[in-house]
């Protein structure tokens, strides 16, 4: 490709072609995916008033699209939708270039113009996420409208720096829910508006008082309570009458089936219990455990909800309701602590892995594990020179765990602590019985963090005891907010990050349903990434470059990393 051509390209000035290529999904299998195990083509959408005919100039491929590929239009997202009919077209990390520009968008946008989109698109308080119920990346061409551009939220296309390249730029969407889940902010009282139940279990501590659970301020709307003592009750009467909160005392929990809580407190609570109350938790809400004596059995708790429903939970020791938020939940990592990366070896591991090491103050000690060795033990060469960097400062281990995190190994886990535990689990195995396992693991006061996308109602045997005793937390993280995603943007374009490094493969449009298979079977070490542009180029690893387009191998950054540079070489000698 001359330069003439490579600037037409990045300024879409060339005429464009009648027809484009897309990968439907008419139902659910990968055999559903295309015809004959090909994309197709179709007409070239018609862009009209009020929206914008889209290039797609690469697209990450995702875990995530293979859940939608598994269950069809039983995914949530899609909310039951005939696929034979209506098709979906996967792809949600996606950086795009206008193409055209529809009647009464001239003041705002201009062919040439280049974004990122912010997947979870809201428009009129519905939910239309990209890729999902809204055609996505794994098609050359698209047309978006009012409900992109218009969204409840604004505009969800974020435009992106001429420098950024087109991988660098798609992948920040899923590097931002890497950083949305460090960005959390929980309450530290109960929620303002919200609806609140006390319940008061067979251990109930000896002269539990309420403490200031809510500011006069800034009220629930209402409070439940289950078998107040004396002293909680008449301190509730007052303060909701002060508050203008409406107070209700319950004689049985019967009748609470199909309710939801903002706040949930359970006091003198036991295992029981608390699997009685969890199904109550609204989306975000705190579950607040006061008392210890009863809790020393396990809880099968549902950390799917905790992962997708952003429900955490707290607790303490002292006899006082509020004393439960005080200890504030932390998201960011602990400086200068230990990290325990659980299922490190995937992409969003590798993720977790290289923002801490790029840190300003890492962990003093990270920890990254996996099932088994093959993918894990690329880590250290491939961040070879972060790790140099940090030497001194941060010491990594590398460790597979098999099928369970057995005594041995956790305690060859703890000895490397110290003997005092991880502040910071992060949990990125899909495995119920990986968390259960690594909760003797967590230091007093650190914080579990469920990232993997456990489906909801996969219960984990954990003992709540620590929640309460030793200031330990749960907590959830699941996708990312527009503020996220220009987080990351923010990140990427001054260098502080880059995406890039999380490439392993590149492919054409037409090898998508090959990459596809190898994230289902978790194949690859890093993220694919499609692009839809190019039609034939089969799936490659960036380390086989070397034979297949060596030109673009010669431009690999440090350990066989993507670069600017490689992806345009690789698109000049393709497109």
């Amino acid at each position: 490709m001359t330069s003439d051509k490579w600037a037409a390209y990045r300024e879409a000035s060339a005429p464009l072609p009648a027809h484009h290529w897309l990968w439907p999904l008419y139902g659910a299998g990968l055999e559903n995916l295309g015809r004959e195990g090909r994309p197709i083509q179709v007409p070239m959408p018609q862009c009209g008033p009020g929206q914008l005919l889209v290039r797609h100039d690469a697209v990450g491929l995702c875990f995530s699209d293979t859940k939608v590929i598994q269950v069809g239009g039983a995914h949530p997202r899609l909310r039951g939708r005939d696929l034979a009919k209506e098709p979906v077209v996967l792809g949600h990390e996606v950086a795009m270039t206008v193409a055209q520009v529809g009647e009464g968008l001239e003041r705002r946008f201009r062919v040439g113009d280049r974004f990122i989109i912010q997947a979870d698109i809201y428009y009129q308080g519905v939910g239309l996420a990209y890729g999902y119920a809204l055609q996505g990346g794994l098609s050359q061409y698209n047309v978006v409208g009012r409900e992109i551009l218009e969204g409840d939220e604004g505009c969800y296309l974020l435009p992106i720096s001429p420098k950024m390249g087109y991988a660098q730029a798609a992948l920040t969407e899923p590097w931002a829910c890497v950083v949305a889940s460090y960005r959390i902010t929980h309450r530290t009282m109960w929620k303002p508006g919200g609806r609140v139940l006390i319940v008061f279990g067979p251990r109930t501590p000896y002269g539990v008082i309420l403490g200031e659970p809510f500011d006069r301020s800034a009220p629930p709307a209402e409070v439940l309570a289950y078998q107040p003592t004396y002293e909680v009750w008449n301190s509730l009467r007052v303060r909701c009458a002060i508050g203008h909160v409406r107070l209700n005392r319950l004689y049985t929990l019967e009748g609470l089936s199909g309710q939801t809580f903002d706040d949930i407190v359970l006091v003198g609570g036991t295992p029981d219990l608390y699997e009685r109350l969890e199904p109550l938790a609204a989306n975000g809400a705190l579950i607040n455990l006061i008392g210890a004596a009863g809790l020393t059995g396990e809880a099968q708790v549902d950390v799917g909800r905790l992962h997708y429903d952003h429900i955490g939970l707290v607790g303490a020791d002292r006899p006082i309701i509020s004393a439960g938020y005080e200890q504030p939940i932390r998201s960011e990592f602990r400086a200068g602590g230990c990290m325990l990366l659980l299922g490190a070896a995937g992409p969003m591991g590798q993720m977790h892995f290289q923002r801490a090491l790029q840190a300003e103050a890492s962990p003093r000690l990270i920890v990254a594990t996996s099932r088994v060795m093959d993918r894990l033990g690329l880590l250290v060469p491939k961040y070879r020179d972060l790790l140099e960097a940090k030497a001194g400062q941060t010491r990594v281990l590398v460790r597979a765990f098999g099928e369970h995190l057995s005594e041995a190994f956790c305690a060859e886990l703890l000895a490397e602590t110290g003997g005092k535990g991880f502040d910071d689990v992060i949990v990125l195995a899909p495995s119920a019985t990986v968390i259960s396992e690594a909760m003797p693991l967590v230091a007093p006061g650190g914080v579990v963090n469920i990232f993997a996308g456990l489906p909801r109602g996969t219960k984990a045997a954990i003992s709540l005891y620590p929640v309460v005793r030793h200031g330990v937390r749960l907590i959830g993280s699941s996708g990312s907010s527009i503020a996220d995603l220009r987080q990351m943007l923010e990140e990427a374009e001054s260098g502080r990050l880059d995406p890039n490094l999380s490439v392993v493969a590149v492919s054409g449009l037409g090898d998508a349903k090959v990459g596809l298979e190898g994230v289902m079977s978790q194949r690859f070490p890093g993220k694919v990434v499609i692009y839809p542009q190019v039609l034939d180029f089969p799936l490659t690893m960036l380390s086989d470059l070397k034979e297949r387009l060596p030109r673009v191998y010669a431009l690999l950054g440090p350990n066989e990393s993507w670069t600017v540079e490689a992806e345009r070489a690789f698109l000049e000698e393709l497109l």
